[in-house]
């Protein structure tokens, strides 16, 4: 069995370590290891401290603000006191991991050296996923190249002349996207094919804080020293305190999570089109004063034209608006967009029951367990649905209002939009844009529409609902974790785009709980994750959850708690699970998609997603981020799926009586308790 061998350098007498001392022993005992040593402090000599020193105290307040303040992008420095005995601390996890983990990985670091190094000023800690150095003197900005510890495998390359070559090519290639990564991030990975058709991998960091220049410097120096710890070895590594490569013939990082943390390029702003009229004025080659300043007078008296025409705008709309009749059937038909207080999202109460014909059963489209979903129109045309919310929901009418212009704020098109609500007495509604097509289960669940979805409309309701879960629970001003996302509570627009109904429920409904567990568990069984329906834990891990049951609800044209396989019925999970290890994923595949023209290819991955999704284990799950970047990138690696979870509950699939969605009159999912429950965290 392979195995790491490590080795401490240093250009400097100072390190206190003994082990370069032990060196032999060390060797002797790594001999008779199948696993290396993920952690390594040195303890430099730049002085001492003592344990009811200020120094200790400040370095104390240091190393604890560490975990809880390091940047979704892995790196943090901190400073508390002042000199002589200010303490300077910078982390840096690799650029592939979570967040959680890193954090865990500091609170180890922090911890490591403080039994490793009890009372030196100046120390740095390697582990398998960070490092951590902290320091009298200070650190950011300053490039710090020794100590450093070197990890080999004693396995040798294949072909070891052209093994090296391409790896030189590799890390040189990688060195020049870390380079200039930013002041976040100075990271990259990637692969290359070896000789033998072996696949090289290999990733490089900077600390963020070093410049280009210094980045660079510290990289080459790391990949120079390759032929003195890891020569003609199949994987190895060099940590440095400022900078860290790794080398390995099997993919060790994470590439999803790499392609996540990229910054996304905000869009170009095009100039305006080049007129070729007569007035237009233009830039020629000719060095004289005249054009010069024959463009400059047409530039100013074009911007004073544009103020006066801007001010004469906004002075008409201030008069209109001043002279517009605060009535409500002038209301009924504005699109409000100045959502800044909740009256401007306000609608008379009898406007909203005209528009129902009083809440006629006529139109009525579903009723939940939060209240009655009616399709309404207002006098200029415009149709809506309303949402009658049950009269027991506790809460007051400014706090009502405030949850409402919350919600309204949420502008994303994978998400049903809330145009705004009403209030009268005890009466509650809610009113929000109608979507033409009703609702996805009605669709893919039913014999003859089923067919109508073939599989690019299908991978494109699949895309869209990523997209509005990834926005509630990490782009929107809140996060928001649905809890009932299933097929019912995706409504489909005229040209078949998904929008996500009933977010944010909780809250309107004052039944909202910001903790991670609860005693009340509600949602519909067969999408409820298996850590929220058994102990009442709920994440955003519970939506990937739902997530991935309804992609292979979507892709299969099935119910998950009724599969049909033949004369067979089992649940779906399951069914999946047992075709994708046994390589006859396409059986799952709905027939109608298989005799159709959409890319198998695209079928099998998007199952293989949605079995990540649905993982036992929470953390094992990617995020709805990842999950974006799967569906969109066919280069990235799709890790193997754990078995998933087969929660069945007493009572499951039994006749039971059920509550009815919003737009899904026809639909037989069964909610138990409450329809929908949201939780929401201010960001």
């Amino acid at each position: 069995m392979a195995f790491i061998i490590s080795q401490f350098f240093s250009q400097s007498p100072s390190l206190l370590h003994s082990q370069t001392m032990l060196l032999p022993l060390i060797f002797l005992i790594l001999a008779n290891l199948s696993a290396f040593v993920q952690s390594q402090s040195v303890c430099l000599n730049n002085g001492n401290y003592t344990s009811n020193s200020t120094y200790k105290a400040n370095l104390d307040t240091v190393l604890s603000s560490l975990p809880t303040n390091v940047h979704r992008n892995g790196f943090y420095n901190a400073s508390f006191g002042q000199n002589p005995d200010r303490a300077n601390a910078i982390v840096l996890c690799r650029g592939d991991i979570q967040l959680d983990t890193c954090r865990g990985c500091v609170r180890d670091a922090a911890a490591a050296l403080l039994a490793s190094c009890p009372n030196q000023k100046q120390a740095v800690n390697w582990q398998e996923r960070c490092t951590l150095r902290y320091s009298n003197e200070t650190l950011v900005g300053i490039l710090a190249t020794m100590p450093g510890y070197y990890w080999w495998n004693p396995e040798n390359a294949t072909s070891v002349d052209q093994f090296k070559e391409d790896l030189s090519t590799l890390l040189d290639d990688l060195r020049g996207q870390a380079v200039y990564g930013g002041s976040l991030r100075k990271v990259a990975a990637g692969n290359i094919t070896g000789p033998d058709f072996q696949r090289i991998f290999a990733l490089v960091q900077c600390s963020p804080d070093l410049s280009p220049e210094d980045c660079s410097s510290c990289l080459i120096g790391a990949a120079a020293d390759i032929p003195k710890c890891c020569d003609r070895k199949r994987g190895g590594r060099v940590l440095r305190p400022s900078c860290t490569l790794r080398f390995e013939i099997y993919p060790f990082y994470n590439g999803t999570r790499l392609e996540e943390l990229v910054p996304r390029p905000e869009p170009p702003v095009w100039p305006p089109p080049e007129e070729h009229g007569g007035n237009t004025a233009r830039t020629v080659k000719d060095d004289g004063n005249s054009n010069t300043t024959r463009t400059v007078i047409i530039i100013t008296v074009s911007v004073a034209a544009g103020v006066i025409l801007v001010v004469s705008v906004g002075i008409f709309l201030i008069k209109r608006i001043k002279q517009k009749p605060k009535d409500s059937d002038h209301i009924e038909s504005e699109v409000v967009d100045d959502i800044s207080t909740p009256e401007s999202l306000q609608f008379a109460f009898s406007t909203i029951r005209d528009a129902t014909n009083n809440f006629s059963d006529n139109n009525k489209l579903g009723q939940g367990g939060f209240g009655t979903v009616y399709k309404g129109k207002f006098l200029n045309g415009q149709e809506i649905a309303v949402k009658r919310l049950s009269k027991n929901s506790g809460q007051g009418d400014l706090e009502f209002k405030n949850e409402v212009l919350l919600l309204a704020r949420l502008q994303h098109r994978n998400l049903v939009k809330l145009l705004g609500f009403s209030l009268q007495g005890e009466e509650k509604l809610l009113v929000y844009e109608f979507v033409q097509n009703a609702s996805l289960d009605l669709f893919i669940f039913d014999p003859i529409n089923h067919s109508y979805l073939d599989w690019e409309r299908r991978h494109k309701i699949i895309g869209g609902i990523a997209r509005g879960i990834l926005y509630l629970h990490e782009d929107s001003r809140l996060r928001i974790i649905h809890r009932d996302l299933k097929a019912s509570n995706v409504l489909l627009d005229g040209n078949m785009n998904p929008k996500i109904a009933d977010f944010g429920m909780a809250r309107l409904c004052g039944h909202d709980e910001t903790q991670g567990n609860t005693n009340r568990i509600v949602g519909t069984y067969g999408y409820m994750a298996p850590e929220y329906a058994i102990h009442g834990q709920f994440s955003v891990k519970s939506d990937v959850f739902s997530f991935g049951v309804l992609v292979l609800e979507i892709i299969s044209g099935q119910k998950n708690n009724c599969f049909r396989s033949g004369e067979n019925v089992e649940d779906l999970l399951s069914f999946a699970w047992k075709n994708w290890r046994e390589g006859t994923a396409a059986n799952v595949v709905d027939p109608v998609l298989r005799s159709g023209a959409g890319s198998m290819t695209e079928m099998l991955r998007c199952i293989h997603i949605g079995l990540l999704c649905v993982q036992e284990n929470a953390s094992d799950r990617p995020t709805m981020a990842s999950v974006v970047l799967m569906l969109s990138s066919f280069s990235l690696t799709l890790g193997v799926p754990s078995e998933p979870a087969f929660y069945v509950p007493s009572g499951y699939g039994s006749d039971v009586p059920h509550f009815q969605e919003y737009n899904s009159i026809q639909s037989d999912h069964s909610s138990r308790n409450d329809a929908s429950i949201t939780d929401l965290h201010p960001r």
